[in-house]
């Protein structure tokens, strides 16, 4: 991909991802994510139905009329993007691969952040943590975030979610807000989640196609596992075969669903065809 055909790529997620996290997002994802406290910002004067235990005794005594603390939330966060870029996100059987969907999922929480200027990190991952972009805050860091999500090649095919997950563990000290963006085509994370959700506000969201949730009759089909790289002759008329293929997606997403609810986190099941913008609204309003 060229820089020019780059940065028309970066726009359009730009122009789709904005307008929506303006439009529906903004105020939700500011009411759904807390700040860390509230902190003192001012005193005034005491008005009639002001709560009287926030009066500052020190002040009263010094201009003999009853003045008050002024508290605001300390709203400055951190948000940060887990996305998966592992061989099997490049997959979609309808209008969007997995990874196509993962990037403006991205693009459109990054800006609702960028909103309430809260800063933004991006963590990518495979089989390995392929690229660390620290949080920063601005316009500009988040595009240079979209231009990754596109342009990144990863270097592994895998997916190691715990891995990813253990990395973050090191090198966020703050609490966060954590979205890991993933098919979760792996069950050995349990552990690894459990600890990051006692440190940070995690959200785990399911990127997957229906066509793996059910294998069509279609005889004799050579299929390529984007994972392992290796090819095989599969017969899809075969019973066995299908229930085993399908057995496995219900596996994976059985073990995302208890993980996450069991580490007091959030999870978010999205098939590619549905649109992710009622989810995250419904997602953001039950928080």
């Amino acid at each position: 991909m060229n820089t020019q055909e780059l940065l028309k790529k970066v726009r359009k997620i730009e122009i789709k991802t904005r307008r929506l996290s303006d439009a529906v997002f903004g105020g939700e994802y500011h009411s759904a994510f807390k700040g860390r406290g509230m902190t003192f910002s001012e005193v005034r004067q005491y008005q009639f139905g002001d709560d009287v235990r926030n009066i500052d005794w020190n002040v009263t005594a010094r201009y003999s009329e009853p003045y008050i603390k002024v508290f605001e939330e300390e709203r400055e966060l951190t948000l940060m993007l887990v996305a998966d870029i592992s061989g099997s996100t490049l997959f979609g059987t309808q209008e969007q691969l997995k990874k196509e969907i993962i990037t403006e999922l991205c693009a459109t929480l990054a800006f609702s952040a960028m909103q309430n200027n809260d800063k933004v990190g991006l963590l990518l991952f495979s089989d390995q943590v392929e690229l660390f972009i620290p949080p920063k805050k601005g316009k500009f860091h988040i595009l240079r975030i979209i231009r990754e999500l596109l342009e990144f090649k990863a270097k592994g095919k895998g997916t190691d979610v715990a891995g990813a997950l253990k990395f973050l563990a090191g090198v966020l000290k703050k609490k966060a807000i954590v979205f890991v963006m993933s098919d979760f085509m792996s069950t050995d994370y349990k552990k690894t989640l459990q600890i990051a959700g006692r440190k940070h506000d995690v959200t785990g969201i399911r990127v997957y196609d229906k066509r793996e949730t059910e294998m069509p009759k279609m005889g004799l089909v050579q299929f390529l596992d984007q994972e392992t790289g290796k090819s095989q002759l599969i017969n899809t008329s075969s019973k066995s075969v299908r229930t085993k293929y399908a057995a496995y997606h219900k596996e994976c997403a059985a073990y995302f669903k208890e993980a996450f609810t069991r580490s007091d986190a959030g999870a978010i099941d999205l098939e590619t065809q549905e649109n992710y913008t009622k989810k995250l609204l419904g997602y953001f309003k039950a928080r």
